[in-house]
């Protein structure tokens, strides 16, 4: 009895350390419940429509990887790139602009793991982990020139009924000026080859195929607004359960359960009358730094919810939060879906991966600051 206790202990303190984030996460959300005790405002904390994209999309690209799709891509992007320096420029550009259309979430989500299947065929360690994090930062900051590109514009655009021209001009020398860096930084992955062998073409199921192209295009759909989020749900159940039920397991549900840990937190902080206080006297004409220091702390998402209650100035909060998306690894909740599939990839090199995410993501978020309160107010009044 003792020896099966011991064991069961192990396993889960193994699990805590597999989980640094949620377990982080989930001592930050039980502090914060002594701060403001349970009642029916709880309900209103998790933002339902990000779940439940992320559930769908979780099992729809399980789905893809199931039946070989991505081994066949990494074979064409294998033969076309050349290089392992063109092959990352080519992600991480993909990353950025379709970013704009599908969120950042969705972009990582979706290339996150096909670059790990590329670069465990290349065998090229080190340079996983650059092209990861240039993923994660153009995933982050691509998807800052459209409304629909993440939550955190979605939700400011539609607040201050922001002109959609208005909105994309503002953002676009900052956009500009991000894609030039994350390029520039592509060039440090080296120039070799990419020698791994492709191998026999493998046959792709038609009707699996066709199923999982269905559940992405209601995803898309349920992003852009054009389908309600239970829809979206109900779709992909049905779509899934009938195709291949067991896709249901290889949803990441510490990643699901990690968002809502910090959807607590940041809603019980938000209630403390003297974080209230403190941010309504703070924030008035420092906006831009204020926002993104927070979502160093909380996440941009919730950064932008919380300030919004504190200033008029919707432009220096959506630089804000959006450049704010850079830094730790929690100012974007999106960054931890890389982090995620990367610290559970074979062979991952966690602490590794932290230097470099923060040594790009600090080195970026300083510069970004640096252009949005000094050089763009030169041509754009913010």
């Amino acid at each position: 009895m003792r020896i099966a206790v011991v064991k069961l202990m192990n396993k889960i303190l193994k699990w805590c350390k597999g989980q640094p984030v949620l377990i982080i996460s989930l001592l930050a959300a039980i502090v914060s419940v002594f701060l403001v005790p349970p009642d029916e405002k709880y309900l209103e904390y998790c933002n339902r429509s990000v779940l439940i994209l992320l559930f769908c999309l979780m099992v729809t690209v399980a789905g893809f990887r199931s039946i070989g799709v991505f081994e066949v891509i990494t074979g064409l992007l294998l033969k076309k790139a050349g290089s392992v320096r063109r092959l990352g420029i080519l992600l991480v550009t993909i990353c950025f602009f379709v970013s704009m259309l599908v969120t950042n979430d969705v972009a990582l989500l979706t290339f996150v793991p096909l670059t790990l299947m590329l670069f465990r065929r290349i065998d090229d360690p080190k340079s996983l982990i650059f092209v990861i994090v240039l993923e994660t930062v153009a995933a982050n900051l691509g998807s800052m020139l459209t409304p629909i590109g993440n939550p955190q514009n979605l939700y400011i655009y539609e607040k201050y009924s922001l002109d959609p021209l208005h909105f994309v001009s503002l953002m676009l020398p900052l956009g500009i000026l991000s894609y030039i860096i994350i390029f520039a930084l592509s060039f440090f992955l080296p120039r070799k080859e990419c020698s791994a062998s492709v191998g026999e073409a493998r046959h792709i199921p038609a009707l699996k195929t066709a199923a999982y192209i269905i559940t992405f295009i209601v995803c898309l759909c349920s992003v852009l607004k054009m389908i309600p989020d239970w829809l979206c749900l109900l779709i992909c159940i049905a779509v899934i359960a009938v195709s291949d039920y067991k896709l249901f397991a290889k949803a990441d549900y510490a990643l699901l359960a990690t968002f809502v840990c910090f959807f607590v937190f940041v809603g019980n902080i938000s209630r403390v009358e003297l974080v209230r206080d403190f941010f309504a006297a703070f924030m008035q004409g420092r906006e831009l730094v204020t926002s993104a220091l927070l979502s160093q702390c909380i996440s941009n998402v919730p950064a932008a919810v919380m300030l919004s209650g504190f200033t008029n100035n919707a432009d220096a909060l959506l630089l804000g939060v959006n450049i704010g998306g850079l830094g730790t690894p929690i100012a974007s909740l999106a960054s931890l879906i890389s982090y995620q599939f990367y610290s559970r990839s074979e062979g991952a090199r966690s602490k590794k991966y932290l230097l470099v995410f923060s040594a790009v993501n600090f080195g970026m978020l300083i510069l970004l600051l640096l252009f949005a309160g000094f050089v763009q107010p030169i041509f754009y009044r913010i």
